[in-house]
């Protein structure tokens, strides 16, 4: 068996090689994969070189939404058999920290997270993975489905840290993959009036067709005067902040309901931003954010197999995986064009 990589070797230029077939250690399994997302950190990663204090350093694999297909067991593994289909949780933890123990493993300060500096991510043809951070999808959910489980999981962890109930007034400001697949999640929590909120109409148009109640382009009207008139002046129950822009996280305060609460779940440019606390305190509205997820694969799996959740509908262009360059190319030089992209293996 032949494995390939393709691999970032400087700001928006990638390489595809022939690497060493992975050998298993004790507890994991080799996964020939089916298929790599495309997600805004490694296009980021490829356009900028870093996100914060991650930095890339010298030649580096990304990708890190994978799905496929198991063809080798390691020793110790009980749950897998070759055959078996999975989606992989990219985030191998320590295990041992207050985090990890305490359930929140998301924020274990030694994860090794795909395609986050130094950790090379998944666009390869084989990878060796934890069994237990590899999730068998039901004959039901494709490979491509599973491959979308992890920006899912990311959009199921916002509305679980809202909190929100049946009957929920929601805005979601942004209508990237992470917006659209927050606003699935929502409908599935049983939010009732889910307003989207962008600037790139094709975006907007995705959140219609995925069930947004109402949609506004904020280039062409005033977010908060719409939200106001929809809600008689009230606010919404939810504020969902997913486009990491400094100009949204400002609005939130103003959009949120006495005694609602907003998640922060995109991250913006800047890590300093002037905040209205006044309008949280006169509301007593609570802040959540959101890093990442956890425990949340097998909840998003069961989700899309038991077709609460459909999340097919953000795919809005595949590749191939000989054209993984061509493929980054076109996410940056058409993000008004490009919902979600997916790459479909060899």
């Amino acid at each position: 068996m032949k494995n390939r990589a393709f691999y970032m070797t400087e700001l928006k230029k990638m390489e595809m090689r022939e690497i060493e077939m992975p050998v298993p250690a004790e507890g994991e399994v080799i996964v020939k994969l089916e298929y790599v997302g495309i997600c805004g950190s490694d296009v980021h990663y490829l356009e900028h070189g870093r996100i914060g204090d991650f930095v890339v350093e010298g030649d580096f694999i990304l990708g890190h939404e994978c799905a496929g297909k198991v063809v080798q067991l390691g020793s110790g593994v009980k749950h897998l058999q070759v055959g078996d289909r999975v989606a992989l949780e990219p985030g191998i933890t320590c295990g041992q920290c207050e985090f990890c123990k305490s359930g929140k493993y998301n924020l274990c300060p030694d994860v090794q997270f795909l395609a986050t500096p130094p950790y090379h991510g998944c666009l390869m043809d084989y990878i060796a993975f934890p069994e237990n951070m590899a999730f068998k999808l039901p004959d039901n959910v494709s490979s491509e489905e599973g491959a979308l489980v992890e920006p899912l999981s990311v959009g199921l962890h916002a509305a679980a840290q809202g909190g929100i109930r049946l009957g929920d007034r929601v805005v979601i400001l942004g209508a990237g993959c992470i917006g659209l697949v927050t606003l699935l999640a929502c409908k599935a929590f049983g939010a009732t009036d889910i307003v989207v909120v962008d600037i790139i109409e094709k975006r907007l148009e995705a959140a219609k067709r995925l069930g947004a109640t109402q949609v506004i382009n904020a280039r062409q009207e005033d977010v908060l005067g719409v939200v106001a008139a929809l809600t008689d002046g009230a606010g919404m129950d939810k504020v969902i902040e997913t486009a990491g822009s400094e100009h949204t996280v400002k609005q939130t305060p103003y959009l949120v309901k006495r005694g609602g609460s907003i998640v922060l779940v995109g991250l913006a440019a800047k890590d300093i931003i002037d905040f209205d606390f006044m309008q949280i305190m006169f509301k007593e509205a609570d802040i959540k954010s959101v890093f990442r997820y956890r425990n949340l694969y097998p909840a998003a799996i069961g989700a899309i197999s038991g077709g609460k959740i459909d999340v097919k509908g953000i795919v809005t262009h595949e590749f191939s995986f000989e054209e993984s360059q061509k493929a980054f190319d076109f996410v940056i030089d058409n993000k008004e064009e490009v919902v979600k992209a997916v790459i479909k293996m060899g």
